[in-house]
């Protein structure tokens, strides 16, 4: 058993991973979390989003073994950006980092997310936005992907490849002061240089499934994510994004902006 009193020491690092039907990935997940993150004070939160395969139990057995998992269940789906904000809601920790519950977020990439965290004046830094490399896809979903990436950078022109990367670290309360809206989780660079925060993009691996398969089929991202991406642009030329930069790339990108919004604290 990982022992370790979750009170006793509040936790710098929240990590939460939003998990349906992952019966067969999460018990290895959790575990690689606990390792990678063993010298660190943090928690880890997974929300159960209504899985009917048994992860429920695997999770309750989890807990009776690792001090540092909370977990959170509904009843029902709710969608991965509803389980990511109940996640940060009952986070303690000021960083909160995001993987997606199948396994193919390595955790050994955590220590990437958090690094630009430490360095110096990075007071502004609001979010660390992995981008994969070497994705373990098929070729069409990659080709999609790609595509709904280029429509997204054209409308919001943020400069960001792979927003959809479930890798992401940024402060708590950055993430509570940004409009909340369905599918956010995959316009956070956007939204983040929108209120005036850095953004960091980090290149992470990524690696096969341990188990289950995609909620969601190619058409059905689309179907589903046309709405808030038009919302999202709306809502940056309605305010514009103050004076958030987009660096970690080739070539640092200042996003095209509207006039400049304060900083938030």
């Amino acid at each position: 058993m990982t022992s370790r009193d979750p009170k006793a020491v509040a936790p710098a690092i929240s990590v939460i991973v939003p998990a349906r039907d992952e019966v067969v990935a999460i018990g290895p997940l959790v575990a690689e979390i606990g390792r990678v993150l063993a010298h660190r004070p943090f928690e880890l939160i997974v929300v159960d989003d209504g899985s009917t395969d048994g992860t429920h139990h695997a999770l309750n057995a989890l807990q009776a073994r690792h001090d540092f998992l909370a977990v959170i269940r509904n009843d029902a789906p709710r969608g991965q950006s509803c389980a990511i904000r109940q996640g940060v809601r009952r986070a303690r920790g000021a960083i909160v980092v995001t993987l997606d519950g199948d396994g193919q977020n390595p955790p050994d990439q955590i220590p990437l997310l958090l690094a630009p965290f430490d360095a110096p004046r990075a007071d502004r830094l609001g979010l660390v936005q992995g981008e994969r490399i070497r994705r373990r896809d098929t070729a069409w979903r990659r080709l999609a992907s790609q595509a709904a990436n280029a429509i997204r950078r054209g409308l919001l022109r943020d400069g960001v490849r792979d927003s959809g990367c479930g890798m992401k670290a940024f402060r708590r309360a950055a993430y509570l002061d940004l409009p909340w809206f369905d599918h956010i989780h995959r316009f956070m660079p956007a939204m983040m240089l929108r209120e005036g925060w850095d953004v960091v993009v980090t290149r992470v691996t990524h690696r096969d499934r341990l188990g289950g398969a995609s909620k969601y089929s190619n058409l059905a991202r689309a179907v589903v994510g046309i709405p808030d991406l038009l919302g999202a642009a709306w809502l940056i030329r309605r305010r514009g994004c103050g004076s958030g930069r987009l660096l970690g790339q080739e070539q640092p990108v200042e996003p095209v902006c509207a006039p400049k919004a304060e900083l938030r604290p």
